[in-house]
Formats: C-alpha cells, structure tokens, sequence
C-alpha cells in the first residue's frame, strides 16, 4: 500500500508536495513495474523510485559471508540479510537517523512497504567528476567526501558502503544516499567505520588526478574528525589486509584489473598513512615527555 511521509519523515523535511497527476502517475509507476531502481519525470521534476526484494543476492556479499565465517576479522562480517520490507525499514530509519543528526539525505516523497521514493538530487559526486562538471579542482570534492564522512563518524554514524556513487553535492554540503547496509549491527562501531574509510579509499584512489597529493589531503581531513578509537582500528583493519598486498601484485603481473589495483592503491597507501600518523604522535608525545 503507498502511503505519504510520515509525520516523523514531514517533521524532518522529508516531504514533497506533488500534484494530483503526479500522484496518479506515481502509484502507476509502483503498480506496474518491478526494477529495482526507475527513474521518474513529473511535472514538479523527477523522481527515483527504490524497490527492495527485486534481486538475487549479489556475489561478493556471499564471499564475504563465507569470509566472515573462516576469517576471525570482525569487518568481513557481511550486514545481516534481511527480507525486503525490513530491508527497506532499515534504509528508511538510517536515511533518518543521518538527517537527525544533520547531514543531507534525499527527501523522502513517498514510501510503501518494500519501495521508496526520493527526490531526485541530481549528478552524483562519480558523475560530477566524471563529467567535469565542477568549477576548479574535481579532486577537492574527493577531499571534501572524506572530511564528511570523519564528521559522520564523530557522530557516531556509520555509512556502511560509501562510494561517490552514493555521496552528491546539495548547497555546497556532501550529501550521502544508499543506506542498505548496518555493519555496526554485526561489529563495533570502530570497526565499521574504520571499513567505511578503506571501502571510499577504492574509489578515491581511482578518480583522484593528483593521487598522493589529494588520498593524503582526504586522509588528513578524515582523521581530522574521525575518533580516535576508529583511527586506531583503521590502523589494525590495513595491517590485516596489507597481508594481501603481495599476492595481489603477483596477480597483477599476469592481469590488472580495475577492481586489484584499487585494492592495492588503497590498501598500501592506508597502511603508510596510519603507521606514519602514529609514528607522529609518538614523537609528538615523546617531546612533550622531555
């Protein structure tokens, strides 16, 4: 059954007035199709309608059960699988708790069971970069994802799968959709979000132009706002997965592909960044001693 906001979601600004034709049109579009994501046009503009329960699991969710399961490694523990109307209670409750706490989401128009629809936010932070679609430098948005997500998990919020296909620019404010995934429900809280900066490494240390200069700048305005606690688990989570490194450059000598050498880019860069970090603070701290 479709059903408008609810007065927690109006309360919250997650409302969008819509004439009575776009209404009809809307419940028709939810009536008649089964895609997981369709875009919309109405006469206000568009909207995205999200429906949950439309796919098979995907693939590396099923690798990282497994991985969860023979690895004692509390971030390769997968989100819990749940059925698609508690799928899409979760995505709503998250996409609430974040404008709670008062970072930007996409306002909810309407939403029924097991589909939601939101406004449309236009170009992604992917799509701006890859369009060139920015005045000044693209990798500054990069920089700026990173910082947003440090102050996300300062307020003690967790992503869960960040990537700049999810992340968009509102106001000059980074602003975060998807909300599929609740790590935080299977580890500590430090542990997601410490797998929550090494998952936005990947794409960031494919689109960055300048690729020391801005994974640097986003790491420091990252840990410039992250705790601590997370910092220090981010610090454990790369020394596990540097484990790798060698095996993923001895399969990159036979094939690169684009998903390995974000792994490797990432992963080596991470784990310099956390030793030389805290290399910096002992010796910080060890001067304050003498």
């Amino acid at each position: 059954m479709l059903q408008a906001a609810t007065a927690s979601e109006r309360e919250q600004g997650f409302h969008v007035h819509l004439e009575d034709a776009d209404i009809a049109a809307l419940m028709q579009a939810l009536l008649m199709s089964e895609r997981r994501i369709q875009r919309l046009e109405l006469s206000s503009g568009a909207v995205w309608i999200k429906r949950q329960g439309t796919e098979e699991p995907r693939w590396w969710g099923k690798l990282q059960g497994l991985a969860g399961r023979l690895l004692p490694y509390a971030f390769l523990r997968p989100s819990p699988i749940l059925s698609p109307v508690e799928m899409m209670g979760r995505e709503k409750r998250r996409m609430i708790e974040f404008r709670d706490a008062g970072f930007t989401v996409p306002a909810i128009i309407y939403s029924s069971d097991t589909a939601i629809v939101l406004e449309d936010v236009g170009e992604t932070i992917q799509g701006i970069i890859a369009h060139k679609a920015v005045a000044g430098d693209p990798d500054q948005l990069l920089v700026q994802s990173a910082k947003t997500l440090g102050q996300l998990h300062a307020a003690g919020l967790c992503h869960g799968r960040p990537h700049i296909r999810d992340f968009f620019l509102k106001e000059g404010r980074i602003g975060f959709m998807d909300f599929e995934e609740e790590p935080q429900a299977v580890m500590p809280l430090a542990s997601a979000q410490a797998r929550d900066l090494w998952l936005l490494f990947l794409p960031l240390s494919a689109f960055a132009e300048k690729r020391e200069e801005t994974l640097g700048a986003a790491y420091r305005g990252w840990a410039a706002n992250a705790p601590q606690a997370t910092i220090d688990e981010l610090r454990r989570l790369v020394r596990v997965l540097s484990r790798f490194l060698p095996l993923a450059r001895l399969i990159g000598r036979v094939q690169m592909g684009s998903d390995l050498r974000r792994f490797i880019v990432a992963t080596d860069f991470l784990k310099n960044a956390v030793e030389t970090d805290a290399e910096a603070k002992t010796f910080g701290k060890a001067g304050k001693d003498d």
